[in-house]
């Protein structure tokens, strides 16, 4: 399995429009964010975590030429805006492209996208083909998939995991019965935002504590925000197992 960091930032991306800050004025290519999305190859076979703003220029730098389905988390439009850009996908590949979700998640793509459904859609649309899962295990293209529910404040998200690696967004709070899904784990990436409270999202000593619990050979902490620290000075902080993941970073496990 290979996995490649697409987008590791936070709502409004790092550098944030206007922002003067060390992190945002930083040249370490590392500090610099786009939304949070991931992609997963796997038996011959190509996944997509989340299709947030910069979806596009995100498949153009990493090289993604194929989409065999696609994740969503939940409907935020960090996560979920970019869905449109699958259509190149979708013409080079001619067929319709899965996309796994919630309940509430696949509702708010037929409204947000309803363009994309019915009898007369308009040629060169999106091809989308909607899934919903609960919180039972699926198969898509013979890989087998976790949904684990989390709490983004009071809105559901769904993590996924993939066999020994999870990958977790834009938690505030995880269910002891989702924490036993996730206990195993041997690759495990968690979002954490920044060092003080949030009413939404992990801090990073939250997520430290939950990568602590699960134990996994190697974390990585994702959906950060600019005043989390630059990036070689919260790296060298972080434990020997903990890596601040950056746009473009591999992992082959």
């Amino acid at each position: 399995m290979k996995i490649t960091f697409l987008g590791t930032g936070t709502s409004m991306g790092v550098p944030i429009i206007g922002c003067k800050c060390r992190v945002c004025l930083s040249d370490n290519p590392k500090d610099k964010r786009f939304r949070s999305s991931v992609f997963i190859e796997t038996d011959n076979k190509n996944f997509i975590i989340d299709t947030g703003p910069d979806f596009r220029i995100e498949c153009l730098n990493n090289g993604v030429e194929r989409i065999d389905a696609i994740l969503i988390t939940h409907i935020h439009r960090d996560h979920l805006s970019g869905l449109d850009d699958i259509r190149p996908f979708c013409y080079q590949q001619k067929e319709f492209i899965p996309i796994y979700a919630s309940n509430s998640v696949c509702k708010q793509i037929r409204k947000d996208f309803a363009y994309c459904f019915g009898e007369n859609r308009y040629p060169g649309v999106p091809d989308i083909e909607l899934h919903e899962i609960s919180d039972k295990d699926f198969e898509v293209l013979g890989t087998r998939i976790t949904p684990i529910k989390i709490m983004h404040a009071k809105l559901e998200v769904t993590a996924f995991r993939f066999g020994k690696f999870t990958y977790i967004t834009d938690a505030s709070y995880i269910p002891e019965e989702s924490v036993k899904k996730i206990l195993g784990t041997e690759y495990l990436v968690v979002n954490a935002l920044r060092k003080e409270p949030h009413p939404s999202h992990f801090t990073l000593s939250q997520a430290l504590d939950l990568i602590e619990r699960v134990k996994p050979k190697q974390a990585f902490l994702t959906h950060i925000g600019h005043t989390l620290g630059p990036y070689d000075e919260v790296q060298n902080a972080l434990p020997k197992n903990v890596t601040l993941a950056y746009d473009g970073l591999k992992l082959e496990i």
